[in-house]
């Protein structure tokens, strides 16, 4: 009997690791960005690694894409045009067109071959939503796309990698600033921001950056068991706080009308989601640390 292959993942590099046994290995290649990795694990189920990190897998996608896509989209509450920067694999893509108020989502991947390797290997992920009329698949980098780009959305998604690699430029500035330019009046924002027990930096970052360009700036919160250290935060940036504090009645109300099914986002968890830990406020309010070899140079 072969003995099985264990995959470690790099992303918080020599301090701490977490170990993916691999009953089967279904893809391993390179692309012009970056290195793909698709595994069968027993608990997780197929499993999607780019540069050795863990980016989504079959068993626990529903939480995060639930909560990267409902928690903007009942909060708004109207949105038709929807932009997502990356969610190659059509998580997000998928729970974003189950809303049918939507009437198109722009999906930017600037690896095709994400996708591709998602439609083979994880179609239970993206259940056909490449496939949606509503769907608008661009392959570009995202910066470029929306510095570019004339159209307007109501709600932005960036469904990314952490700032390594291809993904360092959805960590800007300049990024933000121009997915401001893009939002519709009372447009909502939202990225994941890593895990902050194990990525202080990634939160308290991107939140400085994202007070630059927005009124509103908070953050939310959830447990995806793959993602290792911790709760998962995401921010919220609008210009539009009463967007941030919908209230309780009226999420019921959108979510009961919409005909939207889920696993694991509900009215409750939504404003739940919004209560922070001491720790996870602090970083929300501090001022970024140097970047160290240990916090991938974020």
């Amino acid at each position: 009997m072969n003995e099985a292959r264990w995959v470690e993942e790099k992303l918080h590099g020599a301090t701490v690791s977490q170990r993916l046994r691999a009953d089967r290995v279904l893809l391993d290649r390179k692309s012009g960005f970056q290195e793909l990795l698709v595994i069968e694990n027993p608990i997780f189920g197929r499993t999607l690694l780019l540069d050795g990190v863990v980016q989504t897998t079959e068993r626990d996608e529903f939480i995060y894409h639930e909560m990267l896509a409902h928690v903007p989209l009942f909060a708004h509450g109207s949105a038709r045009r929807v932009l997502i920067i990356g969610g190659g694999d059509g998580g997000t893509l998928e729970e974003v067109l189950k809303h049918p108020n939507v009437e198109q989502a722009t999906l930017v991947e600037i690896d095709e071959t994400v996708i591709a390797a998602s439609r083979e290997h994880l179609p239970e992920i993206a259940k056909g939503a490449f496939d949606d009329p509503r769907a608008r698949v661009v392959i570009e980098d995202g910066l470029s796309f929306v510095r570019a780009t004339g159209d307007r959305f109501d709600v932005v998604i960036i469904d990314s990698t952490d700032p390594q690699g291809p993904g360092w430029r959805l960590f800007t500035t300049a990024f933000y600033t121009h997915c401001r330019s893009r939002l519709n009046p009372g447009g909502i924002l939202v990225a994941q921001c890593g895990v902050p027990f194990m990525q202080p930096n990634e939160l308290s970052s991107v939140a400085c950056r994202l007070r630059q360009v927005f009124r509103e700036v908070s953050a939310y919160r959830a447990a995806v068991p793959s993602y290792y250290g911790g709760d998962m935060a995401f921010v919220f940036a609008t210009d539009d706080a009463a967007k941030r504090r919908t209230p309780l009645d009226v999420l019921e109300r959108r979510f009961e009308t919409s005909g939207v099914t889920t696993r694991y986002y509900l009215p409750e968890v939504h404003l739940a989601a919004f209560a922070l830990p001491r720790f996870i406020r602090d970083l929300m309010a501090s001022r970024p640390q140097p970047a160290t070899a240990e916090s991938g140079g974020f």
